[in-house]
């Protein structure tokens, strides 16, 4: 580069001419003009005194002229960077010269383009990353090394929120931060410390308020070091219950389907083996067949129905139906069986008309099934009292209510919760007799009643009876 185009060159020719000019004023016309014209020092006085305002007006000029060079731009270069420090990325420095300082414009300018560039690429994957979490369905909570929650999305504030409110007893007791700010919380503070310890991912499921929720957490490293983690956690409370209900039912179906199998193959060999020594007792062999043969196609009958119910393909046809017909129709059908059994079957129906809007046949069923429960869970000299009624609800719509009460044995408080279940039996030593049916009768008569809009609830005591209670709408309400 030129020497002199430089700043350094440019002050060392302006000091050379300022120099020059003073010596060329002293020589040329200072001191010949003091030899010629001044006699007295009064007059050299004053004449020094003038050539100091002369020198004093040339080197005012000149650090006006070194003020526009040098001070100027960089009093702009400092407002500059200031207004970048403040945020104002978009700042630039307009200096033509080619000079030091025109080349630390020029860099000044390509530095603040290329920190523009990065802050808005920066800003831009901050936004795609929120976007991110905002759109996820799980829960992102990021922790510090310290244990301080610094980053979640809104299903993971919901989180934070909710276990926020946890029972002293589950309260955070041991968390890592203290202080002010959230720290983390105690569901996940025996992760987040082997995590710590491990630097590995961990992965379980944590059991807090009933519910279940499938935590990952994986450390957060910088430069080789730990600075934290961050935990993905994902409600799993349904698959978790449905996967329990899946290995019930196999279980289940599997314990209810082996017993008249079993029968069947011991009584079906005997018969083969010729142990039957009359033809009675080979009448007798084939009829226990016979029955568990009925019992296990009920079971497989059932299943079929109960499935088709939850799946949501339930055919019903809805009419008007006459309700007392119904049920005294379904009563002299069991008046002969309560005989039979020594159990006094009562008929109670209101005065006024009983018609709804209802499948009869599934009405039936539902009858049918709560009826035969009753019968078979009631002793000898017991009662079973079916009664009906229409009711007005506080918003004025009638409604069917239906009940069936015996005073048999009763079900345990603790089983009342479950009775709709399917499999579901309170006690098998309650019933009488060797038949217990399938245990899905009552999910049965549940699914039903809801597919007619209605509600089912079962009350009782030990030693004083069952009563099932459900209610059905007379004007079935139209749903989209």
């Amino acid at each position: 580069m030129n020497f002199w185009r430089t700043l350094v060159g440019k002050l060392w020719i302006t000091i050379i001419c300022l120099v020059a000019c003073v010596m060329m004023l002293m020589g040329l016309f200072l001191l010949p003009y003091i030899d010629t014209n001044f006699t007295n020092s009064g007059a050299v006085k004053r004449l020094f005194v003038i050539v100091a305002m002369i020198g004093f007006s040339l080197t005012t000029f000149f650090a006006l002229f070194l003020f526009t060079k040098i001070t100027q731009p960089m009093q702009r270069l400092i407002k500059a960077t200031d207004a970048i420090r403040k945020g104002k990325y978009d700042t630039r420095v307009s200096l033509r010269t080619s000079d030091e300082i025109g080349e630390l414009a020029i860099a000044f300018n390509h530095m603040a383009a290329e920190l523009e560039n990065t802050i808005r690429s920066l800003k831009h994957e901050k936004e795609h990353l929120a976007s991110v979490l905002r759109s996820m369905n799980d829960a992102v909570i990021t922790l510090d090394r310290e244990g301080y929650v610094i980053l979640t999305n809104p299903p993971g504030d919901q989180i934070m929120q909710m276990w926020g409110d946890l029972p002293e007893e589950q309260a955070d007791e041991h968390a890592l931060a203290t202080g002010e700010g959230q720290s983390v919380l105690q569901p996940l503070l025996p992760m987040f410390r082997r995590v710590l310890e491990q630097e590995g991912d961990q992965k379980m499921n944590v059991h807090v308020m009933k519910g279940v929720w499938s935590v990952h957490m994986a450390p957060l490293a910088s430069d080789g070091e730990i600075r934290g983690a961050v935990a993905v956690l994902r409600d799993v409370t349904e698959e978790v219950r449905l996967e329990k209900m899946r290995r019930d039912f196999v279980a289940n179906v599997s314990h209810e389907i082996r017993t008249p199998l079993s029968m069947m193959q011991g009584y079906s060999e005997a018969l083969l083996d010729g142990m039957a020594s009359s033809p009675e007792e080979s009448a007798e062999l084939a009829q226990v067949i016979h029955e568990e043969s009925l019992r296990m196609s009920r079971l497989v009958r059932d299943l079929l129905d109960l499935a088709r119910m939850e799946a949501g393909h339930t055919d019903m046809s809805m009419h008007p139906v006459d309700f007392r017909e119904l049920a005294e129709r379904v009563y002299r059908k069991f008046q002969v069986r309560a005989k039979e059994s020594g159990v006094e079957l009562k008929l109670e129906l209101g005065p006024e008309g009983l018609v709804v809007q209802a499948d009869e046949d599934r009405l039936e069923q539902v009858l049918t099934n709560l009826l035969d429960n009753a019968l078979r869970h009631t002793p000898e000299n017991g009662e079973v009292v079916f009664s009906a009624v229409i009711q007005r609800t506080e918003q004025g719509a009638r409604e069917l209510h239906v009940a069936v009460q015996d005073n048999g044995v009763g079900i345990p408080g603790d089983d009342l919760p479950f009775i709709f279940e399917r499999f579901y039996k309170a006690d098998k030593a309650r019933v009488r007799g060797g038949n217990s049916g399938t245990g899905l009768g009552l999910s049965i008569v549940k699914n039903i009643v809801d597919a007619h809009q209605g509600t089912i609830t079962a009350s009782s005591e030990i030693g004083q009876g069952t009563t099932f209670r459900f209610t059905l709408p007379v004007e079935m309400q139209q749903t989209t």
